[in-house]
């Protein structure tokens, strides 16, 4: 199947759009919602630990453990290293360049070298925390300036090149040139990278995971065991958070847990404590972006030079496509006639940074919005001007058909930019804020206060094309109940909610009769992970699909029982209706009538996302089936005796399609904003000379908290349909949100700019801690002296 059916042309049922809770939303508060952790154990289970380096970059002497020393322990039954692994030791999810357990080198700080088994998971802890690391210590590359200079490369840099940028720059009546950084980001999901492994018969193993990406713990495991992917089952009901940090990551633990508990033949659990969790799993890249463009009087780009260098970290990881996204969204709404970007990826003796919500495409938008506010600056106008002036434009308006074609080459046919913005400019009273703004600070000596509206263009679709694809179980049992199975995983995003109403309207019944089960391995195989915002997308048409077969076979049951056509025969509100006389079966009726004539009640369904024809060697091609859109307006107030600063006011206009349930995207969005704001100014990772994580846990680690939230933090839904036939014609809402935060970051870069009259550069890099803004405030106003 490609596209599923559109929306004009789907049965009517009372599910679609509703604001329903969140399938689990009760359980949530009650704590009755069963995570990993609270599976209840089998007797004889064992705990599990890992042995982490201490150092960034080593060979290891020996295994690198003393495991006699080890098993004396109290309560160790057993130590594991590298050389008892029988199969493929890895977990890198698509170049096998990373071990789980170090073998014979050392790559970075908090490496796992060794896993110990004990009977306790104090025991276990104890004992990892004691063990003796065996190195020779070697020289470590820890940042990207010193990659750059080393030329130490995870793989080759990659780029768009279009027009003539270089003489569009040279010939441009004003040029701008200057370097940037956004930092790192910790996942900081709230339960911790977990699995409990159960052996089975015949060398079998269960494998209860916190994970987004079943079926790559599958594989993985499979592969490190000698064994075939049907000997390995991999459950997650649920997750306590994810946000791309469970996506690669989730396999150091699944591996080591099962590794564990093949050999032994005892269940095994590995629960990391959060200091180690952040020692061992990968962050958010960080990039230093290098730029310089040429621009006119109102501040059209001409031309732009984009050099993109990332931490990628040790391994490959998900670095390819997060940086190739960056480059991909390095244009976010504008028009850019001469562009070169080029995108290095360093790689360093760090963690390998790994897949975070909106996966490289933060740090291209961040990128451009720079340069924008950067020129705005210099030609003393209003961002917002210059945002404007270099918007995507219909060409029958330009005249010219690039101008609503990306530097990649996709013609964008949904563009809404533009209606996004001029509809959180009114109802934010942008003109009006702006003025009172503007005189609140020529009477504030010390407190200045900035405002913001950024707009944003996000794709939708995995940049791997086949991974565009989603399967689902769909069984109907013959009290009319319904169990639905898909390939994503639930990690209070509200997907499985959104799947239920998918499979109520598609079979037309109350979603009170339709129960979404825990994702499976063994149920929907092959199923790509839960990432990319793709997770309603593929897996909804997959239910479509499943409820179209179940439909077309339903129909002539009820057409006999209703004395009617079977074409005549339509499914609303848990009946079968005959269409000319309206005549009506109850669901649970024809279910069991379904049954007494041997109907099959269970189906696979299957989803391809069509389109997609993208070359990822050259970055060239329709990368994205479609666009997201919104834009935000922030107003911050700093003290610029202090660098501390308040967030006002947030007024969001998103654009979510036609939403499947606007109370869980209201979520989404809230949720983004408030993740990228953390990004963008509070949460910093910070480094040793020895390539130690010191932010390791919640004392050091600062993340947005309530208090941060301000009360006035409105969010309107753009009146839109999706051009392609999604699930009810809707749009992701997973990722593209987080960067509606753009705006609070360049909120406080107007704030910075204003304890300086306007008249200096703003020297402000992300993320903008109260350090970073004193310092900025002190430069602009040092520089006027």
């Amino acid at each position: 199947m490609n596209a599923p059916t559109a929306l004009k042309d789907l049965l009517p049922a009372a599910e679609q759009g509703r604001e329903l809770a969140h399938e689990s939303a009760r359980l949530h508060v009650t704590g009755e919602a069963t995570y990993t952790d609270d599976i209840p154990e089998l007797r004889g289970t064992l705990y599990a630990a890992l042995v982490l380096s201490p150092v960034a970059h080593c060979e290891l002497i020996g295994e690198g453990i003393d495991r006699e020393a080890l098993l004396r322990q109290h309560g160790v039954v057993a130590v594991y290293t590298a050389k008892d692994i029988p199969g493929e030791n890895n977990c890198g999810p698509i170049i096998h360049d990373d071990p789980f357990l170090a073998d014979g080198k050392v790559e970075f700080l908090g490496q796992p070298v060794a896993v110990v088994v004990a009977r306790e998971m104090l025991y276990a802890r104890e004992a990892a925390q004691k063990a003796k690391v065996l190195v020779k210590e070697l020289t470590a590359i820890l940042t990207i300036e010193e990659a750059m200079a080393a030329q130490s490369f995870i793989m080759p840099a990659k780029g768009i090149t279009r027009g003539a940028p270089a003489e569009s720059i040279a010939a441009a009546p004003h040029r701008i040139k200057g370097t940037t950084e956004c930092g790192q980001q910790e996942q900081f999901y709230l339960e911790g990278q977990i699995t409990y492994a159960v052996p089975r018969e015949d060398d079998q193993l269960t494998l209860y995971v916190s994970t987004q990406h079943p079926d790559g713990n599958q594989r993985e495991a499979a592969a490190a065991l000698n064994l075939t992917t049907n000997d390995v089952e991999v459950i997650c009901r649920r997750m306590g958070g994810g946000f791309g940090g469970k996506e690669g990551n989730a396999s150091i633990f699944s591996q080591s847990a099962a590794l564990a508990a093949f050999k032994l033949k005892k269940p095994v659990k590995l629960r990391v404590n959060r200091d180690d969790d952040m020692m061992i799993t990968g962050k958010r890249h960080n990039f230093r972006i290098d730029y310089e463009a040429g621009f006119d009087d109102q501040g059209r780009i001409l031309g732009v030079d984009v050099t993109l260098m990332s931490r990628c970290g040790y391994s490959t990881d998900y670095s390819g496509p997060v940086n190739d996204r960056a480059v991909l969204h390095i244009d976010n709404c504008y028009y850019l006639p001469n562009l070169k970007i080029v995108s290095h990826r360093c790689k360093t003796n760090t963690q390998s940074a790994t897949a975070f919500r909106g996966f490289g495409g933060p740090q291209g938008m961040f990128g451009i919005e720079t340069v924008i506010d950067e020129i705005a600056r210099k030609l003393g106008k209003d961002p917002l001007e210059v945002r404007r002036a270099n918007l995507y434009q219909d060409p029958s308006v330009s005249g010219d058909p690039a101008t609503m074609t990306t530097p990649y080459n996709q013609l964008i046919e949904d563009f809404v930019a533009d209606k996004v913005m001029d509809q959180v400019e009114a109802e934010s009273g942008y003109r009006t804020r702006r003025k009172a703004i503007a005189a609140f600070n020529a009477t504030s000596k010390y407190r200045k206060r900035g405002l913001a509206l950024v707009p944003l263009k996000f794709g939708i679709s995995f940049t791997a094309t086949m991974l565009n694809q989603g399967g689902a179980l769909v069984n109907i049992f013959m009290d009319g109940s319904v169990s639905v199975n898909h390939g994503g995983t639930e990690m209070g995003q509200g997907l499985n909610t959104k799947m239920a109403q998918v499979a109520a309207d598609g079979l037309g019944i109350p979603i009170s009769l339709v129960r979404v089960t825990g994702t499976d391995s063994q149920k929907v195989p092959n199923a790509s992970a839960t990432s990319a915002s793709s997770g309603a997308d593929i897996n909804g048409g997959a239910i479509m699909n499943a409820c179209h077969q179940l439909r077309e076979r339903l129909a002539p049951v009820a057409a006999r029982r209703l004395v009617c056509e079977a074409s005549a025969v339509r499914f609303e509100g848990g009946f079968a209706v005959a269409g000319a006389s309206g005549e009506k079966l109850a669901w649970a009726d024809l279910c069991k009538q379904a049954w007494l004539d041997r109907v099959g009640l269970s189906v696979t369904g299957f989803y391809m996302t069509p389109f997609i024809q993208y070359d990822f060697a050259t970055l060239q091609g329709k990368a994205f089936y479609y666009y997201c859109y919104g834009a935000s307006v922030t107003e911050v107030e700093i003290d610029t005796r202090t660098g501390e600063w308040w967030l006002k006011a947030v007024d969001v206009v998103h654009d979510v399609g036609r939403s499947i349930n606007p109370a869980i995207d209201m979520g989404q969005i809230e949720g983004a904003y408030v993740q990228g704001m953390g990004w963008l100014t509070m949460e910093e990772c910070i480094w040793d000379r020895k390539g130690k994580l010191l932010t390791h846990g919640p004392s050091t680690y600062k993340i947005p908290v309530a208090g941060d939230v301000p009360e006035h933090f409105k969010v309107s839904l753009f009146d839109s349909q999706n051009i392609r036939p999604t699930p009810f014609r809707s749009k992701a809402t997973g990722e593209p949100p987080l960067m509606l935060a753009l705006s609070s970051f360049f909120a406080l870069r107007d704030a910075v700019s204003a304890s300086a009259g306007h008249k200096a550069k703003v020297d402000l890099v992300a993320p903008a801690t109260p350090e970073r803004i004193l310092l900025a405030c002190e430069r602009a106003k040092a520089a006027l002296a």
